[in-house]
């Protein structure tokens, strides 16, 4: 049975960045679209954009496309998009599925969930930048990609775009707490994750907030986009069936 898949990506991504990993859900029978969430794309007002115009072009791409039972991913940051469409087009969705993703309460923002060393760097970013950030690349090699060699984290890095800081401040409103969704919940935890300090964990500190939920478990860095997308592709489908 074919199954629709929706993946949203993280911040400094674009869907090209989801191709591996589609393909591999394509190889399992499966339908897979892979949009790029406003505020990514080339020509994109990075200083303008915010959380609610990120949710909003998913929205727009899902009912343009005219998709139901939605199997919709999110990675990273792109929790945090997943969750504002499930709050507006539940009934055209399936399943959520959080890989290593930020699940937040209404009137929660991500920096809100992340630690104080990473806003301080991000306003200082941002400042200097038209309101967009960026990852130092010692911070992506080590924190981010930590599972690849040095030329594959070096030509990930290279792919990765200014991502819009509005999106990261903005706070989410969400008419119901998301463990009150009717739809199937999971979520993929990459046990080598190091983006959020392990004293701060993506799982069970986030994945709790999804009440009934299944947990896919793998071994892999943050970014298994690049590393490794057979085996996150795998995950996902794991956590994606009924």
């Amino acid at each position: 049975m074919s199954d629709t898949y929706v993946l949203v990506h993280g911040a400094w991504h674009t869907g090209a960045e989801m191709a591996a990993v589609a393909d591999g859900l394509r190889a399992a029978g499966h339908t897979v679209h892979c949009p790029t969430v406003a505020g990514n794309n080339p020509g994109d007002n990075r200083a303008s954009t915010g959380l609610d115009d990120a949710i909003a072009s998913v929205v727009r791409f899902i009912e343009g496309q005219d998709l139901t039972q939605v199997r919709l991913v999110g990675h990273s940051y792109g929790g945090m998009v997943i969750s504002g469409v499930a709050d507006r087009i539940a009934a055209r969705l399936r399943r959520l599925v959080y890989i290593n993703a930020f699940v937040p309460l209404d009137g929660e923002s991500l920096n809100d969930m992340v630690p104080p060393h990473y806003v301080a760097m991000f306003d200082a970013i941002a400042g200097a930048n038209s309101n967009a950030v960026t990852l130092p690349f010692e911070i992506w090699r080590e924190a981010f990609i930590n599972d690849a060699d040095l030329p594959l984290a070096r030509a990930a890095y290279d792919k990765l775009n200014p991502h819009p800081y509005r999106t990261f401040t903005d706070k989410i409103q969400l008419k119901q707490p998301l463990a009150a969704l009717a739809l199937g919940k999971s979520y993929v935890n990459c046990q080598q994750d190091t983006a959020l300090p392990h004293s701060l964990p993506w799982h069970p500190r986030l994945s709790e907030r999804l009440g009934l939920f299944r947990l896919v478990e793998c071994p892999g860095s943050h970014e298994m986009f690049f590393s490794n997308p057979q085996r996150l592709a795998q995950a996902i489908l794991e956590a994606g069936r009924d």
